[in-house]
């Protein structure tokens, strides 16, 4: 792959404005911003923070090994992309998360929305569109067994400002970014303590209650809602109407054999011809 095209150095993170963004929920959060990484999903999974009561957040300034579905890179530019990562710890007796990456989507988008940002959609089962362009990704990846409880990292990129020469490959409705999208973005520790403030609660809520009492408000967004849509992976394509998701986040497709069921996986979701 060629290289990154190089940008301004960024500059360090304002942590205390970070700190005063969040407000009220600044105790909550342990978060480490740091310069260099490679990937903070990976950090987070191979060497995760004690357990201390807190949500631990993992930022990058620059991500060199980013990683997405289906073994894709993450290409960050420095200053020109938010990636980082949150370490949820679920209750002990909580069973293994379904639907996660889609909650993490809808918090996603709400704080998009309330930033200003139109036009917002969600693309099963982990992308974050902006007038049909990706805007945003997430991969969730959960820790080993060995661990008391399950946990979850969280991984996030959104896109604030690409260079005029970027190229990311594999994407066929093209790719977008904040400042084509509302202009001027906001600060980094502005945007980040936008998507905690809406992740904590909506995080909470999927805790004690499970996708289904999110569902409604992921089918508002969802970008292919009663749409024709083609679902490839390992198997056979398949071809039908999206009709959104299930109580465990499953994509419902109807096609001519009725009503099917695609879990999260090697799997594409594209629009029909």
């Amino acid at each position: 792959m060629d290289a990154l095209p190089e940008l301004l150095p960024a500059p360090a993170p304002d942590l205390a404005a970070l700190a005063h963004a969040l407000g009220p929920l600044a105790p909550a959060f342990g978060i480490r911003w740091v310069e260099h990484c490679g990937s903070t999903n990976s950090a987070l999974l191979e060497a995760p923070p004690e357990d201390e009561g807190k949500i631990h957040v993992l930022a990058a300034i620059r991500q060199t090994a980013g990683r997405g579905r289906r073994g894709r890179q993450w290409l960050a530019w420095p200053g020109a992309s938010l990636t980082f990562s949150v370490l949820w710890r679920f209750a002990p007796a909580s069973s293994a998360p379904a639907g996660l990456s889609l909650v993490v989507g809808l918090a996603l988008a709400r704080a998009l929305e309330k930033l200003g940002v139109p036009a917002v959609a969600l693309k099963w089962p982990n992308d974050v569109l902006a007038h049909g362009a990706k805007l945003a990704g997430v991969l969730v990846e959960l820790l080993p067994g060995r661990y008391a409880a399950p946990a979850a990292v969280i991984g996030i990129g959104l896109n604030m400002r690409l260079p005029a020469d970027a190229v990311i490959p594999g994407q066929p409705g093209g790719v977008t970014d904040l400042a084509r999208e509302m202009g001027e973005p906001p600060t980094r520790e502005h945007l980040l303590a936008a998507i905690l403030a809406e992740l904590h609660p909506m995080l909470a809520t999927y805790e004690r209650a499970g996708f289904g009492l999110l569902k409604n408000a992921w089918q508002q967004r969802n970008a292919f809602a009663n749409l024709p849509v083609r679902i490839s992976g390992e198997g056979a394509d398949i071809a039908g109407i999206c009709l959104g998701a299930d109580e465990d986040g499953a994509l419902l497709v109807r096609d001519a054999a009725g009503v099917r069921r695609v879990l999260a996986g090697e799997v594409s979701l594209r629009p029909a011809s």
